[in-house]
């Protein structure tokens, strides 16, 4: 039946209204739990994608200029006959072909349902490493290994990188502009892109990221990226003295002084006319020859003799007058620079520039994931190797499904706000008026912090909140300030405590007399009460 081309381009039609069946099936499944939600996204994406091939081919049969369309205008004209008499040997010719493909397949049987069971609990492979926790989680530690190492990096631990992840602004510019630099951005932008594509199966990302690279290049062009004003050449003319006032890009981005170079140069501390010959300038020693050679951009290293020989040659010149042979690798000057070699540092600007606001776009889109991603860094941090061992045996065991079926369990009723008890259901109302829970208790060198009860009240005095507000206020917390809860209060009776300690010896009220009856007074109170005839 399938041997005509009209009936393979009905096929395709069916193929295409199931496959739409199939994924309003899909979605009418309820899906419990981080691991099911997951599949199901792929399982609709697998779906979708054979939908585009199906409708790719279909519009190649409906195109009018294509193979496929001619193929479908001469079986239709063949259809009919321009013969009267020939309609019906045409017409008995499609039954004999008919009855031919059954008798091929005699067990077909077209009236029975399509069973969409299997396809519907089909489970795709999802590629996760075990860092990565089925998408949750992202896993950089090989990158963070590269930053560290090279040049252009620096040393942090993970979470600081993390942290740090689209921070491109303390990198130096012409480290930037450096191979391993640009290695390390595409490495990390296909990472995030295949873990977007991972965990956001349904997610048009590519389009997104054409978007960022179109305004991109448009901005970089027109000179109004920030930090790139100069396009990444920094040619001599307007262009560079319009961004000659940007603290750091004075030299306009080419790695080497340009125009002002000799502006740079006599803001030296080196005045270079006070010297007469090239043996005064070695007394100024081999590093600070070096230091000053290398903020003109020009080369530092060799013998002191050498290095003075270098400066000294700038006396009285500019630095487009220097050989291109004395400046640093890539720091030579624009005006010594060819045309060819412009074109191409802009180029690999533009290339840096679009990666970094790739990467960027995408830190943003994944910032909830880098959110969770340092706190399961920090909670590392802190367990122990027993509480690691158990948790492993945990995720083993599958238990983080079992933990997102139940945050999924249905809405309990509770409109009095009551506690959970060890069941997850509210604790009954005479258990909660029985223990206090309805009276609350603020505490003001808490923040104001309010605790509901009696016993969490009084147990507060000991804990972290308390105890750091006490600290501030710089009161030891012991048992002379409990029930205190007012800083004022306390301020005052820590100043009496102060004072009380601090005190001499005061005859009158810490000398101690005894009566003839063994009875102890005070020197003040035995001495009034004599006074009186009482003793």
């Amino acid at each position: 039946m399938a041997s005509t081309f009209l009936e393979q381009t009905r096929s395709l039609h069916e193929d295409l209204e199931r496959l739409e069946r199939i994924i309003v099936k899909d979605y009418q499944q309820e899906a419990k739990g981080h691991k099911d939600k997951l599949l199901q996204s792929h399982r609709v994406r697998k779906r979708m994608d054979e939908m585009q091939h199906i409708a790719r081919k279909l519009m190649r049969v409906y195109d009018d200029d294509s193979e496929e369309s001619r193929h479908r205008k001469e079986e239709i004209a063949a259809l009919g006959a321009s013969n009267p008499t020939a309609v019906y040997s045409k017409f008995y010719d499609r039954l004999k072909e008919l009855r031919e493909y059954h008798k091929r397949f005699p067990v077909l049987d077209i009236s029975a349902a399509e069973d969409d069971g299997s396809m519907l609990n089909e489970e795709p492979k999802l590629d996760f490493s075990g860092e990565e926790g089925l998408g949750r989680y992202l896993d950089l530690h090989e990158l963070h290994r590269a930053f560290t190492n090279a040049k252009f990096g620096r040393q942090c631990d993970y979470l600081e990188y993390l942290g740090a992840l689209a921070d491109f602004g303390s990198i130096e510019r012409d480290k930037k502009l450096a191979r391993p630099y640009r290695q390390y951005l595409q490495q990390l932008l296909d990472y995030l892109v295949s873990f977007y594509e991972r965990t956001q199966p349904l997610a048009q990302l590519s389009k997104q990221l054409d978007k960022i690279k179109a305004e991109t290049e448009e901005a970089f062009q027109q000179g109004q990226l920030p930090g790139w004003e100069d396009r990444g050449i920094g040619g001599p003319g307007d262009e560079a003295a319009c961004i000659k006032h940007l603290p750091g890009w004075e030299d306009r981005g080419i790695g080497g002084p340009g125009d002002e170079a000799a502006e740079a140069a006599k803001q030296l501390s080196v005045d270079l006319e006070t010297f007469d010959s090239v043996g005064e300038l070695e007394t100024m020693g081999a590093e600070q020859l070096k230091e000053k050679l290398s903020q003109l951009g020009l080369k530092c290293g060799g013998t002191l003799r050498q290095r003075a020989e270098r400066l000294y040659a700038l006396k009285g010149r500019s630095l487009q007058e220097l050989d291109a042979k004395m400046f640093a690798k890539g720091k030579a000057v624009a005006a010594l620079r060819s045309e060819q070699e412009l074109q191409q540092t802009q180029q690999l600007a533009l290339s840096v520039v679009s990666l970094e606001a790739q990467v960027a776009r995408l830190a943003e889109l994944l910032a909830n994931v880098i959110s969770d991603t340092k706190g399961r860094v920090e909670k590392k941090q802190a367990q122990t190797y027993e509480e690691m061992l158990a948790e492993l045996e945990e995720a083993e065991g599958d238990a983080a499904a079992d933990g997102d079926d139940e945050e999924e369990e249905e809405y309990v009723y509770n409109p009095l706000k009551l506690p959970l008890g060890w069941d997850g259901k509210p604790i009954p109302y005479w258990l909660y008026k029985l223990h206090g829970l309805n009276q609350e208790f603020k505490c003001e060198i808490c923040g104001n912090y309010s605790y509901w009860g009696r016993r969490a009240f009084e147990r507060h005095f000991k804990e972290w909140r308390h105890v750091n507000g006490m600290k501030a206020l710089g009161i030891p917390n012991n048992k002379d300030f409990y029930e205190v809860t007012k800083i004022d209060d306390a301020l005052s009776l820590w100043k009496n405590i102060q004072e009380r300690n601090t005190g001499g010896f005061n005859p009158e009220m810490d000398e101690e007399l005894e009566d003839a009856q063994g009875n102890v007074y005070s020197r003040k109170v035995y001495e009034d009460l004599k006074r009186q005839g009482l003793l």
